[in-house]
């Protein structure tokens, strides 16, 4: 996690490979989010989260504010969600992590990719 995460009101992008035979079935699973997965991102103060996808370098890409003051602690609460834990079993066989020598979502070294915070234009 970068540095400026631990710092209130970060905004967070990550990347993961999309398995090519999945990426339909992963756009159409995230059109119905089941409802206690989405109420743990209010609950560990993440908000304005997105995916995209790259089909080019069959990437997604998440973004997120996290705005409370914690993101380490409240990262590894989420991972002992079991609606985490049960919606991450389901995405991570879609996908193939950057990370090195992970196990998946819930692992504290991560599954997706953080990327640094290069230029941020705020009005």
């Amino acid at each position: 996690m970068p540095e400026s995460a631990k710092y209130k009101g970060v905004r967070v992008c990550q990347i993961v490979k999309v398995r090519p035979e999945k990426v339909e079935e992963y756009i159409e699973i995230h059109e119905k989010v089941p409802s206690p997965v989405l109420e743990l991102l209010s609950k560990y103060h993440i908000e304005d989260y997105s995916i995209h996808y790259s089909s080019q370098f069959n990437l997604l890409i998440a973004n997120f504010k996290y705005l409370g003051d914690n993101l380490e602690r409240d990262s590894e609460k989420m991972r002992q969600e079991p609606a985490n834990l049960e919606w991450w079993q389901l995405t991570d066989g879609m996908q193939e992590t950057l990370v090195e020598s992970t196990t998946g979502s819930a692992d504290p070294k991560g599954w997706w990719q953080p990327l640094p915070e290069v230029f941020r234009f705020d009005h």
